[in-house]
């Protein structure tokens, strides 16, 4: 028997409180094999993601998962392998996009514009993952029977 299929609860909603601060575009919550487990985006965007969709939230969830695996060797080649890593930061032309660990097995992504205050917005997702982390957190799927 093949292991089964289980839809994952939606967390988008609990991303609307670091989407409400200026210059941060959108929020995704993805467990560390790169699933989506939710997403947000600010209200009154414009430019060329002015919403992410279920498609882009589902693509950036697997390039999260392959950034913050590859930040995670890098650390363990340059401290050992106990080191973790507890965030991550991308800047472009156009902004920022910040990684930090959500509970157990889930990571928080956050895209903000080029003059978004990034201190500011590492800070609040910080905070959110203290408030709300448990409920961020991904299980580990079931391993799936080799012999099926």
């Amino acid at each position: 028997m093949a292991g089964a299929i289980t839809r994952l609860p939606d967390v988008g909603w609990m991303l609307r409180p670091l989407t409400e601060i200026p210059g941060v575009r959108h929020a995704v919550v993805v467990s560390v094999d790169g699933l989506r487990l939710g997403h947000a985006s600010a209200e009154g965007l414009s430019g060329p993601v002015p919403r992410l969709s279920v498609d882009e939230a589902e693509s950036l969830s697997a390039a999260c998962a392959a950034l913050t695996m590859t930040g995670r060797s890098t650390v363990s080649l340059l401290f050992g392998e106990e080191a973790g890593v507890r965030q991550l930061m991308l800047e472009s032309e156009y902004g920022f996009a910040l990684f930090t660990s959500a509970g157990e097995g889930a990571h928080l992504g956050v895209a903000t514009d080029a003059d978004a205050d990034v201190g500011l917005i590492a800070q609040q997702m910080q905070l959110l993952v203290g408030k709300i982390g448990a409920h961020l957190s991904a299980q580990p799927r079931d391993q799936a029977d080799p012999s099926a």
